[in-house]
């Protein structure tokens, strides 16, 4: 059993700030990459960020320069620190992660999503 908990989301102002944080827990041997996604209304899954085990963060380019995204390797979480926030990046953000199970079993989890809403 492997679980993806999210928090952060809300409501701001545009130009204002949030942090998402994913937290895995479950039987994990490892996790190699976890990242975020989002999805507007009417609209596909998008990639926000990945952080892979070594190797460097990757973004989508709509938000390169005012995300960053980060690893607690310890305690299996990540986080989106969201800055200058624009109504357009109004969606819901769902965390994965690409995790090897301790019955040796590699896929991709994800989390229940929450939802970010900027005001203009």
């Amino acid at each position: 059993q492997v679980q993806l908990v999210e928090s952060g989301g809300g409501l701001v102002q545009a130009g204002g700030s949030l942090r998402l944080s994913c937290v895995a827990s479950g039987s994990i041997l490892s996790i190699s990459a976890m990242g975020w996604y989002r999805q507007a209304p009417g609209k596909e899954r998008q990639l926000v960020a990945t952080d892979t085990s070594g190797s460097s963060a990757t973004y989508a380019d709509s938000v390169k320069g005012r995300f960053t995204i980060s690893r607690d390797n310890a305690k299996n979480t990540v986080y989106l620190q969201m800055n200058s926030l624009k109504p357009e990046d109004t969606a819901v953000y769902y965390c994965n992660a690409q995790i090897l199970t301790t019955s040796y079993w590699q896929r991709q989890y994800w989390g229940q999503g929450t939802q970010v809403t900027v005001s203009s």
